[in-house]
């Protein structure tokens, strides 16, 4: 019996998508596709400077498993640049971390960090209704493939 999947943990949604290079038609084009965690993984190791531990662990998952994830993810950018090929982010399997809190009194709060699980109660008026904060127009593109928890998501 093989073990349970786990979500891996997103805290950031990039907001470009598609990109492509200059000069080629897109319908001359090959695509690329790589999937939301893929890129949480290159954005923590390379952008943020993470050591490979540090970036499992803001993912929830183990090393081995973050080493797959930011070596697939390399994999398919080098082949993108290399061999003139479009990338694509979406999909995947993940959850997303928030970092703002908002009440049902309306009290915003920010945690330390990054979680997919809401405070037990608000840290003003100690009331257990808590949701994710989210900025305004956030949500999931389109074309998503991927499963990810919590549905669409919509601004408060």
């Amino acid at each position: 019996m093989s073990r349970p999947f786990k979500c891996r943990r997103v805290a950031f949604i990039p907001g470009v998508t598609y990109f492509k290079p200059a000069g080629i038609p897109l319908r001359d084009l090959e695509e690329v596709c790589m999937s939301i965690e893929e890129a949480e993984a290159i954005r923590l190791k390379d952008l943020e400077g993470l050591e490979q531990e540090q970036g499992a662990e803001k993912m929830n998952i183990s090393r081995p498993t973050f080493q797959r994830v930011l070596a697939s993810a390399r994999k398919k950018m080098a082949d993108a640049l290399l061999n003139g090929k479009a990338i694509r982010i979406e999909g995947g399997n993940y959850e997303i971390a928030h970092r703002r809190f908002r009440c049902q009194r309306g009290h915003e709060w920010e945690v330390e960090t990054p979680t997919s699980i809401p405070p037990e109660f608000c840290p003003t008026c100690s009331t257990p209704d808590i949701q994710p904060s989210l900025p305004a127009g956030f949500g999931y593109g389109g074309r998503s493939r991927g499963n990810h928890r919590g549905g669409r998501a919509s601004a408060l």
